[in-house]
């Protein structure tokens, strides 16, 4: 493609001697334009494609370095030469002082040289305009991107910095240029803030690229510390010469912040940001290396708050979620600086006494939790009450890690619970039996669901005047295939704390109920069948409706059906528990209060509750046959309130003709237990409902 000149000037004779000297050029191939005056140069330039432009300064419409100031700013991208006579000169240098590429002088245009240098101008000037390119895109992407960029020279000055070098360093790049490398860049260490070499000088140096290692900080013009992390690399030029160095590095405080979560969050409870598993077994590890040296004997509180269950199935988690962080709060201040208070899962907590002189110095911390959360907790405008089971144990005595110290605290925890809750009780080896026994009896429990070892026995109760049978009450048996027959005292309570009661009990009323519909359709007249129900059963979310659908899947008459709750599990939420059992009770199932008399219930309350029975204790029926005086006053109150409230007295756990003679003369509706009849399995149950009547005085 043809070069286009464009030469402005009024003188025909330099445009044609132009023309001639361009015409056959090895340099070529050139296409000469031309025109008369700077207006009608302007014009050709403005429509583009013009490649140099040689301009006479002195023009019939323009004059002087004013007619290349008005040509510059039209092509300000293009090379523009003067054409200028030798008088002259000093215009054409001016020229070039404001922009042009060269001169050329008159009377010499037919030199072979020109082309050439046309050539050579023309593709200078695509040089430096791809040059330019190159610097502005690099400039460019230097401030746009997140690093901060700085290059010195051989003597560690700072030459450049970009845009994010600045906002980094506090620094602007006006200020920094010129300054050494050290003061823009201000390293130290940031565990010792301790100065630290810049790695510039050793790139200066050595000629090798380098990496700052460690915790880096860099403190910044305005005062911050700021985490960074780098990297340097020299500087070449075209001889492999070393000219410079180039530093990048980049804020990294998000990381170390986020890093900083993360190995809290790895070491920490997420909810009550106490040390979890992790933490305190290193710190119960510690506790021990140092009191092998010190004689110091480390301590370990294992606490499981009591009937928590309690709270989330009747409240919410949410709120015990709030309980759990207050309890966590309290714990802390009970204890030392040196102490540990864990987050064990749950509701469970270890509090670790790292510097404990004697053993027994831990009950001091235990008395101390103990009434610290027997105050009430305030949670969403309840108060709450909670207590807490302790079990201790004691570096090396009772282990010599921290697994061995944990587990029998935790065993020595379950011996507290036995023992009636709010206690502490130190470990004892002869507790492991105890903890092996509930172990096995809790894995087997598991089983034994899958496996049908469950019976359910009947014991039947009586009208106490008549002697008729009013009904029976349903009684878990556990028949295991090694063990034998297991009563509940054995596994109910570890059932409940395990959670399995659930399941367990939603087993019990269907099989309750489906014995019912069997004995029914045996063409047996209706039996009133009493089923208990446990607090966790009662609290559950689900407990109707679940029982609902038992009662539709068997067919059963829920008349014929008798729930017995102890009256602490009413008065837990007395709102909640009258709303549920107006619900069963529009269903025509009867109500019955087990174990009346042991709770510590308002009758005023009791009275809002659609109650048909009452069952006296048999704490109370057994000690009338050892003190009618002192017990009588308390049975006949119980008798003499049923019957001010219409409501069925039963007596339970008689076994003994003085207990049913004294019942029976204060009036007491129903009884039933030994004195009557051991509970039987169905197929026993059923003889008896089917005629055979059992003569109590035999």
């Amino acid at each position: 493609m043809a070069i286009r000149i464009l030469v402005i000037s009024p003188v025909a004779s330099d445009i044609r001697a132009l023309e001639h000297a361009l015409q056959d050029a090895h340099d070529g191939p050139f296409e000469v334009q031309s025109a008369s005056t700077l207006a009608r140069g302007l014009e050709r330039i403005r429509t583009g494609g013009i490649d140099a432009i040689l301009i006479d300064l002195h023009l019939p419409d323009s004059e002087g370095l004013a007619s290349f100031d008005r040509c510059h700013q039209a092509a300000r991208h293009t090379p523009i030469l003067t054409l200028c006579t030798l008088d002259n000169e000093h215009e054409a240098k001016a020229a070039v002082q404001r922009g042009a590429q060269a001169w050329l002088s008159k009377g010499y245009f037919d030199n072979n040289l020109v082309p050439q240098a046309l050539r050579n101008i023309i593709e200078r000037m695509k040089v430096e305009q791809g040059l330019y390119l190159a610097q502005k895109r690099a400039a460019i992407t230097l401030n746009s991107i997140g690093d901060a960029v700085i290059s010195v020279d051989m003597h560690g000055s700072v030459d450049y910095l970009n845009v994010a070098a600045e906002l980094i360093t506090g620094w602007a790049r006006d200020e920094a240029c010129g300054m050494p490398i050290g003061e823009v860049l201000h390293i130290v260490d940031g565990a010792t803030d301790s100065p630290l070499v810049n790695p510039v000088e050793y790139i200066l140096r050595d000629d090798h690229s380098r990496a700052l290692a460690g915790d880096v900080v860099l403190l910044s013009r305005d005062g911050r510390r700021i985490p960074i992390e780098d990297s340097a690399a020299p500087i070449h030029d075209w001889d492999e010469q070393l000219v410079g160095a180039v530093v990048v590095f980049r804020d990294i405080s998000h990381t170390v912040a986020l890093t900083s979560k993360m190995r809290h969050l790895a070491q920490h409870d997420f909810l009550t940001s106490l040390p979890n598993r992790v933490l305190l077994n290193d710190r119960i590890a510690r506790a021990i290396a140092s009191a092998q040296r010190t004689g110091l004997t480390p301590a370990l509180l294992f606490l499981d708050l009591d009937k928590f269950k309690h709270v989330n199935d009747s409240l919410g988690h949410a709120v015990g979620d709030q309980l759990l962080q207050a309890v966590s709060n309290r714990l802390v201040q009970c204890v030392r600086s040196s102490d540990t208070v864990s987050r064990h899962g749950g509701d469970e907590f270890v509090i670790l006494l790292a510097n404990e002189k004697r053993p027994q110095d831990a009950a001091l911390a235990a008395e101390k939790v103990l009434l610290a959360l027997s105050t009430p907790f305030l949670i969403d405008g309840q108060h709450l009450h909670t207590s807490t089971s302790i079990g201790i144990s004691v570096s090396p005595l009772d282990g010599a890690d921290a697994a061995a110290l944990i587990k029998n605290a935790d065993t020595a925890m379950y011996h507290a619970k036995e023992r009636g809750r709010n206690n502490y009780q130190f470990f004892r080896q002869d507790m492991n039996t105890r903890a092996i026994e509930r172990q096995l009896v809790e894995s087997s429990l598991r089983l034994a669901l899958e496996r049908d070892e469950f019976k359910l026995y009947y014991q039947p109760k009586f009208d106490l005047e008549s002697m008729q049978m009013t009904g029976v009450e349903a009684l878990l048996r556990w028949e295991h295939p090694e063990w034998g027959m297991v009563l509940p005292q054995r596994f109910i309570l570890i059932a409940e704390e395990c959670g399995l009661i659930i399941p367990i009990g939603r087993w019990v009323l269907a099989e309750a109920c489906a014995q019912a519909v069997r004995w029914r359709d045996s063409g047996l007249a209706p039996v009133s069948i009493a089923v208990n129900v446990s607090a966790l059963e009662f609290r559950h979310r689900d407990f109707f409706s679940h029982a609902l659908a038992v009662f539709d899947a068997s067919g059963v008459d829920p008349a014929c059906l008798q729930l017995e709750l102890t009256e602490t599990v009413l008065m837990r939420d007395v709102a909640t528990s009258a709303c549920l059992l107006a619900k069963f009770k529009a269903l025509g199932v009867q109500i019955a209060v087990d174990d009346f008399g042991t709770g510590y219930s308002s009758l005023s309350y009791l009275n809002q509750f659609p109650i048909d029975v009452l069952k006296i204790d048999q704490s109370f029926v057994r000690a009338i046959g050892a003190s009618q005086e002192s017990n009588g006053a308390i049975v006949s109150a119980v008798i003499g309130m049923g019957r001010s409230l219409h409501q069925r007295v039963i007596a339970e756990g008689i076994e003994e003709e003085a207990q049913f003679d004294f019942l029976r003369a204060l009036g007491c509706s129903e009884g039933q237990g030994e004195y009557f009849s051991m509970p039987v399995d169905a197929a026993g149950m059923r003889a008896m409902l089917d005629g055979r009547p059992r003569d109590p005085a035999l």
